[in-house]
């Protein structure tokens, strides 16, 4: 079964924007894990406009699924994960100014670069998972510079779901078998929700996670927390 990895930034976007602990974003990652995530996901980007630093060192204490730390594998983000031991490390392409993930790494141009990160990361025992682009090319690099899994951008899957199903998920399936062919786990998410979620999982048999953030939260509003974990949930099974 594909495991849901909560993705809790927009929690701390909240509580940031009154300076105070409130939403309490830790109760909230225990409560995800009891309302059935099997994961916890964050990203703590270098402006701190979500989770911060320091939350990372709170939630390993007392995150009891999956801890999953997302991020550019900079010299902050590199002792970060040494200090935490977070069980999945994610590493993105993004500029300290993106405002969201908005693309998969060049893992021919970068080969060197992410060979030497990956290294690093695997002395403090976590799986590595590249964040990637459905390109065959691409998807063996990751391999080649030593990553576990990776994790398809499928930003472009949901801007033309609506439209073109089988078209949306075409390059995903593509891919798909040769990325487990050559031992790369799979992992997905970027603007995936209750609507596309259950047609990417259907067609893409080897999912092993998602990571859903900002349509989960969105969600809850309408839908309260316990039960929009309980319907993304559902939608992988």
């Amino acid at each position: 079964m594909t495991q849901l990895s909560v993705n809790i930034n927009k929690i701390a976007l909240i509580r940031n924007s009154r300076g105070n602990n409130y939403p309490d974003l830790i109760q909230v990652a225990k409560d995800c894990e009891r309302f059935g995530a099997q994961g916890i996901t964050v990203h703590p980007r270098p402006d701190e406009r979500h989770v911060k630093f320091s939350d990372c060192y709170k939630l390993k204490e007392i995150v009891t699924t999956e801890f999953n730390i997302e991020g550019y594998p900079s010299e902050q983000f590199l002792k970060l994960i040494q200090d935490v031991r977070p069980h999945q490390v994610t590493l993105v392409p993004d500029l300290p100014n993106a405002l969201t993930s908005d693309n998969g790494w060049d893992t021919i141009t970068h080969a060197s670069f992410l060979k030497e990160v990956i290294e690093e990361l695997k002395k403090s025992g976590a799986r590595v998972s590249l964040f990637i682009d459905p390109i065959e090319q691409y998807i063996e690099g990751a391999a080649h510079a030593g990553s576990d899994r990776i994790e398809y951008y499928t930003g472009p899957y949901a801007a033309i779901f609506t439209g073109d199903p089988n078209h949306a998920i075409s390059k995903y399936k593509a891919t798909e078998n040769f990325a487990h062919s050559i031992g790369l786990g799979i992992n997905a998410g970027h603007d995936l929700n209750l609507y596309n979620l259950k047609y990417f999982k259907e067609q893409l048999p080897h999912l092993a996670e998602v990571s859903i953030g900002h349509a989960l939260i969105c969600d809850s509003l309408y839908f309260g927390l316990e039960n929009t974990i309980q319907m993304y949930r559902r939608c992988l099974e």
